[in-house]
């Protein structure tokens, strides 16, 4: 993934919560081609040395998994944290593995709502 609207999009979808990362996940409409992936580490986590090691570790755990259960159509966002510079690589792989087989765990009640902001005149009604 290369475009900002295709990581925004991938916002939107389901989320998934580590120690190490976020994985942003949404199914993309009508297309069945391989899972697209796409890596964002903020300037908050350090100089660009510091971010390019965190997205070079998180690429090389994903490459490695040994099932990676991501599915076709889908695009995937992993959102690093701090505590991807300093983990464990095989802890690394762990929560990936985890976090990508919860994602697509089925949920009771069937698909999750998309979110819904208010609007300002909601916001204005309420008070």
């Amino acid at each position: 993934m290369t475009k900002r609207a295709e990581f925004v999009n991938a916002a939107k979808g389901r989320r998934v919560h580590a120690a190490s990362f976020s994985l942003h996940s949404i199914r993309r409409p009508a297309d069945t081609a391989a899972p697209r992936f796409g890596f964002t580490v903020t300037k908050k986590l350090g100089n660009s040395a510091v971010r390019n090691r965190i997205r070079r570790r998180l690429r090389e755990a994903l490459r490695n998994l040994p099932d990676l259960s991501a599915h076709s159509g889908y695009d995937y966002v992993i959102v690093a944290r701090q505590a991807a510079l300093h983990q464990a690589f095989p802890v690394l792989q762990e929560e990936l593995a985890r976090a990508f087989a919860e994602i697509h765990a089925a949920r009771p009640g069937g698909v999750a709502k998309p979110r819904r902001f208010a609007t300002a005149a909601e916001k204005k009604q309420k008070d």
